[in-house]
């Protein structure tokens, strides 16, 4: 009497590892970006970026301590479940305002741009876990690796030019990021406010170069430290 076995599928065969060797590298940049900028969100980057070499001074009088303690408090803003009062009752000790409308209203719009990046970063760190999980039990881990390193390469190649376009025309990419990710013209404002007074353009470029070095940073961990095993 002749049995018949069936196969086991070969990696080749099975369509959701094709499928996971297309979503994961979509999904690394993705990951790696919005770890950096969560990086960025820490006291730190705050904390050296104000000592930087020729970090511009605040022209109106803020002192380092000044901003250290005013840009805490705008970090914390993003950062929690306040609301807008949270800054609105902010004042100077001659009793003015700390923001003014239209900041207060930009950094309602920045908070709800950083928390929903926050959620996705989430979302994308616990889909590549579960994808990596998925690959370590169902025996297709090196197509997961493999998958990664692409995405490690894919990361370095598209952060690269952002990094490129930052630093030869900073102005030009500026401007397109907030039209992105803004309503037109409420981001900007007038050299005297708190705003730009602790946050003026140098301090967003050297944001988005260290971003862009952190992301490059991690895709070249990726690319170079998760090459398939080869069977023994």
């Amino acid at each position: 009497m002749n049995s018949t076995v069936n196969p086991i599928p070969t990696t080749k065969s099975r369509w959701y590892v094709r499928l996971a060797s297309w979503v994961v590298p979509l999904l690394i940049p993705l990951a790696l970006i919005l770890t950096s900028v969560r990086i960025l969100l820490t006291p730190l980057f705050v904390y050296v970026e104000y000592r930087t070499p020729f970090f511009p001074p605040d022209p109106y009088g803020f002192s380092q301590a000044d901003r250290l303690y005013w840009a805490s408090i705008s970090r914390e803003y993003l950062l929690s479940d306040e609301g807008i009062s949270f800054v609105e009752n902010l004042r100077f000790d001659d009793g003015t305002a700390v923001f003014n409308e239209r900041e207060l209203k930009h950094m309602v719009d920045a908070k709800d741009v950083v928390q929903k990046a926050l959620v996705v970063w989430y979302v994308t760190l616990l889909g590549l876990l579960g994808l990596g999980l998925w690959a370590w039990r169902g025996d297709w881990l090196n197509e997961f690796r493999r998958a990664c390193a692409r995405g490690g390469w894919l990361t370095i190649i598209l952060v690269g030019l952002i990094v490129f376009l930052v630093l030869i025309a900073f102005g030009v990419f500026f401007v397109f990021f907030h039209q992105v990710f803004f309503d037109p013209g409420t981001w900007i404002f007038r050299y005297s406010d708190t705003f730009i007074r602790l946050f003026p353009e140098r301090f967003w470029r050297d944001a988005f170069l260290a971003i862009g070095g952190l992301s490059i940073a991690g895709g070249l961990i990726l690319a170079l430290g998760l090459k398939p095993k080869r069977a023994g």
